[in-house]
């Protein structure tokens, strides 16, 4: 329910949307269309497949996190922690697909360092280079 004109009591109602009803089968299912989508390009081979799918997850994840999301223990534990396992089950599922050759696995583990790192705790609200930081 949204009240127009309302003030409301959440710090960023932003981050309502990863505690919606179906918002991880949504996720999920995105992220395997994308798969799907990128296997139906004739040039692809499957280890590219699975080294772009990955890329370009990992590369929106970081493009569209919420900005300074306020959030309690328990949402951070929560969501924080099923995209991690996400990101990781991913990222093993492209090494074994790419049958871990040195090309694809520096550029996967590149890609999920790239999201995980800035996600650690020590280094919530750190501005490297001062970028995201309007």
């Amino acid at each position: 329910k949204m009240n127009v004109g309302v003030a409301h009591s959440e710090v960023n109602p932003n981050t309502r949307v990863m505690n919606s009803r179906g918002i991880w089968l949504t996720y999920a299912l995105g992220v395997g269309m994308l798969h799907i989508v990128l296997l139906s390009i004739p040039f692809f081979s499957v280890p590219v497949v699975w080294t772009l799918t990955n890329v370009i997850h990992n590369l929106v994840r970081a493009l569209h996190v919420v900005k300074d999301a306020q959030q309690d223990a328990r949402q951070i534990i929560l969501n924080g922690g099923i995209i991690s396992w996400f990101l990781l089950v991913w990222y093993f599922l492209a090494s074994f697909y790419t049958k871990y050759d040195p090309t694809h696995f520096i550029i996967n583990t590149a890609s999920l360092l790239s999201v995980l790192i800035p996600k650690l705790p020590q280094l919530h609200g750190v501005r490297i280079f001062g970028i995201n930081k309007y």
